[in-house]
């Protein structure tokens, strides 16, 4: 009887570890934590659009803090705004000139890095940026003094290098997100975005990369089918 209620009590903790595991398991598979985005940003005679997807990892403090990568397709859009020197050489020298793009749009598909704390079941905070990829978009005029000077494409590739040694046009946000249902979320922020070109001929101090910084508020929902 005592070896019969002994077989009987360890089949339980059996299949009480075994029923855990498969739980853990499913928590933390890959299809978990993926999260689907689409966010606008509206300036003065501006505005950009993004489409991504991210997957978090925990990491630390009981999985509030999370790291991650992604994919991101930025589009730029602004009207007549002025680019200035691009390479961080010609910066640090003070070298910088300027040129007006009337129309510019530059389209960007990058990776990146993310970053995110939960501070409540419904409420996280992050922060992301991309890292490296490929820019396009149609060719423009790049005048000075309303006299075109060259023509201009978007610069084609992207590395984040870290302030003025960046190469491209690259986009970062900082945001809050806020869960109203289990998969569905808002999220609002502001986002660091270089648009950047690169003129056909060079111009001042034998340059040819000209970018434009600018910072802009969005709003953005995400959809995540496992969360």
């Amino acid at each position: 009887m005592k070896r019969h209620l002994i077989l009987s009590v360890l089949s339980c903790l059996l299949l009480i570890h075994n029923s855990y595991a498969q739980n853990s398991e499913e928590k933390t598979g890959y299809k978990y934590n993926n999260h689907f985005d689409i966010a606008l940003s509206v300036g003065e005679s501006e505005f950009a659009s993004s489409l991504s997807w991210s997957k978090l990892h925990d990491i630390a403090i009981k999985g509030k803090f999370k790291i991650g990568y992604g994919i991101r397709l930025t589009n730029y859009f602004g009207s007549g705004k002025a680019y200035t020197t691009a390479p961080a050489s010609l910066i640090k020298e003070q070298k910088i000139d300027a040129v007006l793009i009337s129309s510019a749009q530059t389209n960007s598909l990058n990776a990146t890095i993310n970053f995110q704390y939960s501070l409540s079941r419904r409420f996280e905070a992050g922060f992301n940026i991309d890292a490296l990829g490929l820019s396009f978009g149609g060719e423009k005029n790049a005048a000075k003094s309303a006299l075109v000077v060259a023509k201009a494409r978007p610069t084609p590739a992207n590395f984040l290098l870290v302030g003025n040694n960046d190469i491209g046009s690259l986009n970062s946000e900082f945001y809050l997100r806020f869960w109203m249902a289990e998969k569905m979320a808002i999220r609002v922020g502001f986002n660091h975005l270089f648009s950047e070109y690169t003129t056909d001929t060079k111009l001042a101090y034998n340059n040819n990369r000209y970018r434009l910084i600018t910072n802009l508020g969005f709003v953005a929902l995400t959809f995540s089918p496992y969360k």
